[in-house]
Formats: structure tokens, sequence, C-alpha cells
């Protein structure tokens, strides 16, 4: 295969990738704590072969690879719901929660709920960590009030501490799923503020994500176009030879 057709392909198969990442933006506009992402590239050069007896040395040809996926994780606006239970983190961090096999993730979505035992649980039903660990309550513990620094009062008294993390990069942490994270030596959040009876919206801007798969869209016609006209050219070469005598 020509050289030009392996440039316009790699990035062709990028730009595939940057519309899969574009599309669960938009897809996501909407979820509560979701991050946006953007592919990050690089130019990858590489000769045009390995023959060492031309005259002249070979060229570096330039490819295109997607190297990285960048997570934004400024904070999104926040959204009042006046449910006690709904809480949002103003400041870098991440509420802690616990998963099937025991192992702490990490999420900005604080959509929390009581599930039918009376634990406090994520929208996906994962007990959310406080200074206590998990934390149940009961009828008896009557209202439930999240001080800024996430100390939690009832009725019985203070029963503990929304638990928050924070991570010296972020860009290291493992997504799971839309708005969950895995993460290695967490550290205690610091300068960030609870804020109960609200939830942090996603940072996705619409406008913006839109723009984008307009590029793409026009990016992706433009390399298909000049993949077309370099077939054309090689036929038309081929065809020409052909008819040549010998």
């Amino acid at each position: 295969m020509e050289n030009a057709q392996l440039i316009g392909l790699s990035r062709q198969t990028a730009l595939r990738n940057q519309l899969t990442v574009v599309a669960n933006n938009m897809a996501n506009i909407n979820t509560t704590g979701f991050k946006s992402q953007n592919l990050l590239f690089e130019e990858y050069l590489m000769p045009i072969a390995e023959a060492t007896e031309f005259q002249t040395p070979d060229e570096t040809l330039s490819y295109v690879l997607d190297y990285k996926t960048h997570t934004d994780f400024q904070n999104g606006s926040f959204k009042y719901s006046g449910n006690d239970l709904d809480l949002a983190l103003e400041g870098q961090g991440f509420f802690v929660v616990q998963l099937e096999d025991g192992t702490e993730a990490y999420t900005r979505n604080g959509a929390f709920h009581l599930d039918s035992t009376g634990t406090l649980v994520t929208s996906e039903g994962r007990p959310v960590l406080t200074s206590a660990g998990p934390m149940t309550f009961t009828n008896e513990d009557g209202d439930i009030e999240i001080a800024e620094d996430g100390t939690i009062s009832t009725e019985l008294g203070v029963r503990g501490q929304i638990r928050t993390a924070s991570f010296e990069d972020p860009q290291e942490l493992e997504k799971l799923g839309d708005t969950m994270y895995l993460g290695e030596e967490p550290q205690l959040a610091a300068g960030i503020r609870v804020v109960q009876g609200a939830l942090e919206q996603s940072n996705v801007e619409g406008i913006f994500e839109v723009t984008q798969l307009i590029e793409i869209q026009r990016a992706y016609e433009s390399v298909t176009k000049m993949l077309k006209d370099v077939n054309d050219l090689r036929q038309q070469a081929i065809g020409t030879l052909g008819k040549l005598e010998a």
C-alpha cells in the first residue's frame, strides 16, 4: 500500500477514536458528576523503507497517533435539589465508595440515597464510605445533616464524617464507568467543601462538543477525498503504462 494511503488511514483511525470520545461526552451531558474527555494526538515519524543502498537517504513520513485520553476535572455547576442526601464537592476531590469486592473507588457523583437496609449508597447501590466505614441509618436518626466539612449529624448526635480523597495526578486515575474511578495512593482531600442538597452537573460544554463533531466530520471527508484522488491517480498511471508498447 502506498505511503499516502497509510498516512491517510492513520488520520482516519484517529478521527474515529476522537468521534467516540466526543459522542460519549455528548451522551453524558446530563450525567451528574461526569467529567468531559478529549483525545491527545502526537506526530509519529517513521522512514519510508529500511534499505540503505539508495544514493539519497530515506525520508521520514509523518503519521497521526492518538496516544492518550485526557480528562477535564474542572468543577461543573451545582444544581440544588433540596434532597438532604444529595451532596456536591466544591474543590478538587472525590467521594470514596466501596465496590462489591471491597475495593475503594472514587466519584464526583453525589446522588446518594438510603437502600432497603438504611445504608447510604450511590445511585448504583455502592456503599458510601465515611470515617466509620459504610453507614446505616434508622428511623431514630431522624433528619440527616451534613456540614461543609462532611460531618454527619442526626438526632442521635454526630455519626461520623463523609470521606473524601484527592490525588497528586488525577490523570493517572483509571476510569470505571461514566463517573467512577480507581486510583492508588489517595490523599486526604484538603480545601474542599461539602454542599448538602445539591448535585454537581456534568462539565461538558454542549456547543464546544457540537463544534468538535463538525470539525471531525469535515476532516474525515477531506482525508477520504484525498485517498480517493490518490487511488484515481494510481489507476490512471496503471492504465497509461498498460497501453505503452514494449
